[in-house]
């Protein structure tokens, strides 16, 4: 009896969910007044107009859907059978780090598993527009953090987060994506291997239901449970105004650690970091330096054993000379190596193929980081 009247609870608690205009506050607010999700439901409308934290068109639009129940319900049935679990405030899986934070969600759509409570959990966040070195940086810190048993929680989004992701991926760890739109849709597009992949190594996190559309106005909201499941939050890039600072100023309200990759004063994807920095925030010198904030010791086996640039063939040696963290065209590289156009080819082949050079864009290349 007692699960049968579990898993009612959650099917009214899945059908509130689904009501427009119910966010996490007011849903808080409505189920401490009510008592129970069901109770939610069964409100009289006089009852809700006397609820001052209740908006008149949340009230019409949570008795309109009050005929929506039975396919809520059917959805509700769905989503296990789609791989989707439904976590409900109170409940035993429920994060305990998301249980401190002002504006919880009541509720959790999740593909996979969520981070575990007792290991630590870092978010690294930064720019979707990001430059090579940012990539780079955000690849080597998610696979640094991972190799180390740290838990890595990003976005999904283009860029840093999807490179933090992959990073973690690469050394085997578990990292965890939250999203701003529904959990059955992964946006944007560009990650679907990755979102397909993560429930195997983490999980997919979203408090919003099936369908959701990845509206602006989520992903600020989101954040919020970014930095919430997380006793860190690393920026590695990001302008004056973006979405990383919203995740860092929440993480800080929340009480959590803040750290970031300084930059170029003149850069304008460092400016947000280097911001952060002035306002007391942690420097990244190091990602090491993360993991020291852990206590945690280096395992140090991403540190490859590599040849000296000496070792290199003289045509190497001059082409990666001209390399730098910042992408240089094929043309400008002959230009100043002075190799023939076939023989300087041939040589940035030979440094990509060894690992001391990437071509971020086409005929674009950069050092690769150590």
């Amino acid at each position: 009896m007692k699960n049968q009247e579990q898993k009612r609870e959650k099917i009214f608690a899945y059908w509130l969910s689904q009501v427009k205009g119910i966010g996490a506050v007011t849903a808080k607010k409505l189920f401490e007044y009510a008592g129970s999700f069901e109770a939610i439901y069964n409100m009289k409308k006089e009852e809700q107009e006397r609820l001052d934290f209740l908006r008149p068109s949340v009230s019409v639009s949570l008795l309109a859907a009050r005929g929506e129940l039975d396919t809520r319900a059917r959805e509700y049935e769905d989503l296990k059978k789609n791989g989707t679990d439904f976590i409900l405030y109170g409940e035993a899986e429920y994060p305990e780090r998301l249980k401190n934070i002002y504006d919880m969600p009541m509720w959790l759509f999740v593909k996979g598993k969520l981070p575990d409570d007792e290991r630590p959990s870092v978010a690294v966040v930064g720019a979707r527009s990001c430059t090579p070195y940012g990539r780079q940086e955000a690849e080597y810190i998610g696979k640094l953090l991972a190799e180390n048993g740290v838990q890595v929680v990003s976005g999904l989004a283009l860029g840093i987060d999807l490179a933090a992701h992959e990073g973690a991926v690469c050394a085997g760890g578990d990292t965890y994506a939250v999203l701003g739109c529904g959990i059955n849709l992964c946006y944007p597009e560009t990650g679907r291997k990755l979102y397909e992949k993560l429930p195997e190594t983490g999980g997919v996190i979203s408090e919003y239901g099936p369908g959701t559309l990845p509206l602006p106005a989520h992903f600020p909201v989101r954040n919020r449970i970014i930095s919430g499941l997380s006793d860190m939050t690393v920026v590695v890039e990001a302008r004056k105004r973006s979405g990383s600072l919203i995740t860092a100023d929440l993480a800080m309200e929340q009480g959590r650690e803040v750290m970031a990759l300084p930059g170029r004063r003149t850069d304008p994807l460092s400016a947000g970091c280097n911001r952060l920095i002035f306002q007391g925030a942690g420097i990244v010198t190091e990602p090491e330096d993360i993991l020291d904030f852990f206590q945690i010791k280096c395992k140090n086996s991403l540190k490859k054993i590599r040849k000296s640039v000496n070792a290199l063939a003289k045509a190497e040696k001059m082409v990666y000379s001209c390399l730098d963290s910042q992408p240089k065209h094929t043309e400008e590289i002959i230009r100043q190596c002075g190799l023939p156009y076939g023989e300087c080819m041939t040589a940035l082949l030979h440094l990509e193929l060894d690992g001391w050079a990437v071509q971020p864009i086409n005929q674009y290349y950069v050092r690769k980081l150590e």
